[in-house]
């Protein structure tokens, strides 16, 4: 069992109902219906002064799904989405995932060239990944009052391997171990629609290179990168978008890759150092009454009930979810789903089933991530047999139509966490927010430095 999945073992309810076949068919009609109601809304643009928020399909669905998680107590027992179902959808997030991971390493494959010629700008922007978080968030923390808690809450963008850094390091009832919960939470509940906001907002604005800013959405988590760059994507001419996604996907694979040992041995250390600086300057005076109340974290902490998912039902759920991306693209993009586009859905297939393969091969020890990319680069790789042919069809599929299920499942899951959401002080959650605008704005101001020419 991995760290993460360490921390997380004291907070399942191993006496939890299992999830019956019928209730995943169930949950899995909820996100088709979802998937269809956000893809039929659309794009939806809101002025804010000289820019503007655009309202993707993916937003729709991450809202939709939340609000029906959260309204379930009141509909009939029937069409309730239990903990269970809830608990379900987080686990078929990983198959949504890997659909969008496949779809861009196909993308990526391709554009290697270009992506090495940005020089020093994608090595470089991750430092805006791993600092950024400490060098927007610690300042208002310590403002606000917050003390040690500040530091598990902006040394990173808190997922599942900063909870396991800063539990194994503090202990989660600890001020940091509070901290770290606190980002995770957020991120949780409020992640993709936060970043998805902002990055629109700051790619409307005209400032930044619109490949910058794709750099600055690989934040090392999926849903919140697919928000981010579909967001960016979205106010970009066709052929910029699939530069976007690729670029987007390249800096998150990396911060994934190298996220874990540069946050344990760069960021943290480096954030403890900051919050003895600052601390007696910014947090000066600042009365213990501000400070988030001390709470159980096993109460505090969202229950996971584990999933598991069969190597059949995965597959089914690759199928089902290629068919949600299919029936979006078609939506929202106008490509009917011909022999040609169903091909390329194959393909995108193909290359996440090659990569889980390589990945149970190896006994599990890299990200299934990993593989899916490097395998769906390989295939569109200049050079590799066929690959231009495997570009065109897979090309046929947007990878926001992919991006959509994925937060379908996000929202359908996100209603277990909002209690436990609740109990978190205002204070601490504005914090969360300041360290997920800054590892975006981090990185992007960085790459947009590196870049050549700096346009913008």
């Amino acid at each position: 069992m991995t760290m993460a999945g360490e921390l997380f073992a004291t907070n399942t309810r191993p006496d939890a109902p299992p999830v019956s076949g019928g209730g995943k068919l169930t949950l899995f009609l909820l996100a088709l219906v979802i998937v269809i109601i956000a893809e039929a809304i659309g794009n939806v643009s809101i002025p804010v002064g000289a820019g503007k928020i655009v309202l993707l399909p993916l937003l729709w669905a991450l809202l939709l799904g939340g609000a029906l998680g959260l309204m379930s107590p009141r509909f009939p027992a029937p069409l309730r989405l239990t903990g269970a179902l809830q608990n379900a959808a987080g686990a078929y997030l990983q198959p949504a995932l890997l659909i969008f991971i496949a779809k861009l390493g196909l993308l990526v494959g391709g554009s290697l060239p270009k992506i090495l010629a940005s020089g020093w700008a994608l090595a470089f922007q991750e430092f805006g990944h791993f600092f950024g978080t400490m060098v927007f968030g610690l300042p208002v923390a310590l403002l606000l009052g917050i003390k040690r808690e500040a530091i598990g809450a902006t040394f990173s963008v808190g997922r599942e391997p900063s909870l396991a850094i800063i539990g194994e390091r503090y202990g989660m009832d600890s001020p940091e171990g509070r901290g770290v919960l606190a980002e995770y939470l957020t991120g949780t509940v409020f992640g993709a629609v936060f970043i998805a906001l902002l990055a629109g907002l700051i790619a409307s604005l005209g400032v930044f290179n619109p490949l910058a800013l794709a750099m600055g959405a690989g934040v090392g988590s999926g849903s919140m990168m697919a928000a981010a760059s579909g967001a960016i994507a979205a106010q970009q001419t066709p052929e910029v978008a699939k530069d976007v996604a690729t670029f987007a996907a390249a800096s998150n694979l990396v911060t994934t890759t190298i996220g874990t040992y540069f946050t344990l041995f760069l960021s943290l250390p480096f954030t403890i150092w900051a919050y003895g600086k600052l601390e007696p300057i910014l947090g000066r005076n600042r009365p213990d009454a501000a400070r988030p109340a001390a709470v159980d974290p096993q109460a505090e902490a969202p229950v996971h009930q584990e999933v598991r998912i069969g190597l059949a039902e995965t597959v089914l759920a690759w199928i089902l979810i290629g068919a949600y991306g299919l029936i979006g693209n078609w939506l929202t993009y106008g490509v009917v789903p011909d022999a040609k586009v169903v091909g390329g859905m194959a393909i995108i297939i193909g290359t996440v089933l090659a990569g889980w393969i390589v990945y149970l091969l190896l006994g599990r020890r890299l990200p299934a991530v990993l593989w899916v990319s490097i395998i769906g680069m390989a295939l569109t790789y200049p050079g590799t047999p066929y690959a231009a042919e495997i570009a065109a069809l897979t090309g046929k599929i947007n990878f926001l139509a992919l991006a959509t299920p994925i937060l379908t499942f996000a929202g359908l899951s996100v209603a277990k966490d909002v209690p436990a959401f609740r109990r978190l002080g205002w204070r601490i959650v504005v914090v969360s927010f300041m360290a997920n605008a800054g590892t975006f704005l981090g990185a992007a101001l960085i790459a947009q430095f590196f870049m050549h020419p700096p346009l913008g």
